[in-house]
């Protein structure tokens, strides 16, 4: 059985119309270029077809993927979300317990994140190892470089 993927609403949409719109005008204008580049003859050394089958494979695997993921989304109204604890859609500040900075993480669902600003997806092992904490536990996460230990310091949400 394929992994729940949490998203909100506004994610799912935006995905939705993603996937629409590479199905329905990209796909179509790739293969209508894979149309022009075979009418030119000799298909072994033609690198132009082969560069958009190639493109076409590509894109067609994007598609099928953003379809899978919005075929197993899990919808979640972020207001819903306890207030005390770290959850779906929680602003959360750590102090890092072996360098002794702080960094804020936002744990969002597939569409959203962006690790330049600390968007995390609440599914990856810092998201994971953060939730249900509260102000003042610590968390201790596993990560492909060791561990991880954070003390949570503090929980907002920027939604009511």
């Amino acid at each position: 059985m394929a992994e729940s993927v949490w998203m909100t609403r506004e994610a799912y949409n935006r995905r939705q119309e993603q996937a629409d719109l590479m199905e329905n005008e990209q796909l179509p204008a790739i293969a209508e270029k894979i149309a022009e580049a075979r009418a030119e003859g000799d298909l072994k050394e033609n690198a132009e077809y082969h560069a958009q089958r190639e493109s076409y494979a590509h894109l067609q695997a994007r598609i099928d993927k953003m379809r899978s993921d919005l075929a197993n989304s899990s919808i979640i109204d972020p207001t819903t979300v306890p207030r005390d604890e770290v959850a779906f859609g929680a602003i959360v500040t750590v102090k890092d317990l072996d360098y002794g900075d702080e960094e804020v993480f936002n744990l969002v669902g597939l569409g959203d994140e962006d690790y330049d600003v600390g968007k995390i997806l609440v599914t990856s092992p810092i998201g994971n190892g953060l939730l249900a904490k509260k102000v003042g536990d610590t968390a201790e996460i596993d990560v492909p470089k060791g561990k991880l230990r954070f003390e949570v310091l503090k929980i907002e949400y920027d939604f009511d």
